[in-house]
C-alpha cells in the first residue's frame, strides 16, 4: 500500500516541480538536534528574562507574534511570568529549524506557545510564534506530563520518507477537511488520535457511538472525515509546512481554517442533518504537527485560536496567504 502511495506522489511532486529529496543547505552548516533544539531553550529563557538582548541575532531579524510583525520585544515578552512543563520540540536539520509547542504562564495564567525558529550561521534570522490563551487547554497538556511517545520516537531508516512525501501526506490532510465531502483520500492509522489544545478530539473515551446522537468526537480520525461532518470548513489556506523531521516522522505546519459562515447545516453519512451554528464569518488560526508512519498519519497535535475572517500569517504575500495550495 506504502509503494502505491509513493508512487503517486512523486508523480505528483514532479509534475509540480517540488524536489522531494532533502538537502542540506548548500555552503551552510547542518546542526544537530541538541543544537537546534537548545536554540528553543535559549529563546524561551531570554523571553522569561524579558531580555531580547540574550539571544545570538541575525542583524535583519524578523518576528511575528500571532501573525503579527512585531518589534523584538514587544507583545507576549512584556507580559510572560513562567516557563510551563509541556514541552515538544520538532527538529529540521536540512533546513536548520526548529519548532516546539509548549506551556507558560502569562501574568501567572496559564497559557500555550507555538514557536519556529530558523537559524542562520549560528543566529536567530526568524522568530514565529503562535500564543493560545487558554488556561484550560494549558492545564490538561501539562497533566498528560510529557508529548506523545510517537512523536519522540525514530521511523526505522528502512521506512524512512523523503520530505516532499511527508509534506504531501500531512497536505492531503488540509485538503480532505477542506469543504470536507467523505470521498477524500484519507490516510489515516486504525489508532489514530488528535489532541486540540490540549484535548483529546477523536475516540473519546467518555463518549459513545450512540446511533441516536452524532458526536465526532467518538469517532476515530478516518470516521470523522468519511462522515462529511467538516463541509463548513469553507477554506485552508496559507498552508506553511515549515518544519519536517525526517528521522521521527514529524511535520509542523500552520495554516488557517475559514469559516465563511454559509453552512447552516451537514448531512452526514448516516443521512442525519446536523446544525451547525456558525453565523458569521470568522477563522481559526492553527498550528498543526503530524506523526505519519509508512504513509499514514497516525497522531495529531493542533493548537487553535479564533482569528479574524482572512487575516494572514505574517509570512506569505496576500495571493499565498489567501491560497489553498502548499506555500514553500
Amino acid at each position: 500500500m506504502r509503494s502505491k502511495i509513493f508512487t503517486i506522489l512523486i508523480l505528483i511532486t514532479f509534475l509540480c516541480g517540488r524536489d522531494i529529496f532533502s538537502q542540506t543547505q548548500q555552503g551552510k552548516p547542518q546542526y544537530s538536534r541538541k543544537t537546534l533544539n537548545g536554540f528553543i531553550d535559549q529563546y524561551m529563557d531570554a523571553l522569561i528574562a524579558h531580555s531580547p538582548s540574550l539571544l545570538p541575532l541575525a542583524k535583519n531579524v524578523k518576528f511575528t507574534e500571532n501573525g503579527q510583525q512585531l518589534e523584538l520585544g514587544d507583545g507576549l515578552w512584556n507580559t510572560v511570568s513562567a516557563k510551563g512543563t509541556y514541552k515538544l520540540y520538532v527538529a529540521d536539520q536540512d533546513s536548520n529549524e526548529v519548532a516546539f509547542m509548549g506551556t507558560l504562564r502569562e501574568n501567572d495564567v496559564p497559557a500555550i506557545i507555538a514557536i519556529r525558529l530558523k537559524i542562520d550561521d549560528n543566529k536567530i534570522s526568524e522568530i514565529e510564534t503562535f500564543v493560545v490563551r487558554s488556561d484550560s487547554g494549558a492545564r490538561h497538556l501539562e497533566k498528560l506530563g510529557n508529548p506523545n511517545r510517537l512523536f519522540l520516537t525514530s521511523i526505522p531508516k528502512e521506512d524512512l520518507h523523503f520530505r516532499g512525501e511527508l509534506i504531501d501526506i500531512a497536505n492531503l490532510y488540509f485538503s480532505g477537511l477542506e469543504r470536507n465531502d467523505g470521498r477524500g483520500l484519507y490516510l489515516f492509522t486504525k489508532d489514530c488520535n488528535r489532541l486540540e489544545n490540549g484535548y483529546q478530539t477523536t475516540n473519546h473515551p467518555t463518549l459513545t457511538k450512540d446511533s441516536t446522537v452524532f458526536d465526532f468526537q467518538a469517532l476515530n480520525c478516518i470516521e470523522q472525515f468519511r462522515s462529511g461532518f467538516f463541509r463548513f470548513v469553507t477554506r485552508i489556506r496559507d498552508r506553511r509546512f515549515v518544519v519536517v523531521d525526517r528521522e521521527r516522522g514529524l511535520v509542523f505546519s500552520f495554516a488557517f481554517f475559514d469559516h465563511a459562515g454559509n453552512v447552516p447545516f451537514v448531512i452526514v453519512n448516516t443521512g442525519k442533518k446536523i446544525p451547525i451554528g456558525i453565523k458569521r464569518p470568522w477563522t481559526w488560526e492553527i498550528a498543526e504537527l503530524f506523526k505519519i508512519e509508512n504513509g499514514f498519519i497516525s497522531q495529531i497535535e493542533a493548537l487553535y485560536q479564533e482569528a479574524p475572517y482572512g487575516m494572514g500569517s505574517g509570512w506569505s504575500d496576500r495571493k499565498s496567504a489567501m491560497s489553498n495550495q502548499i506555500q514553500e
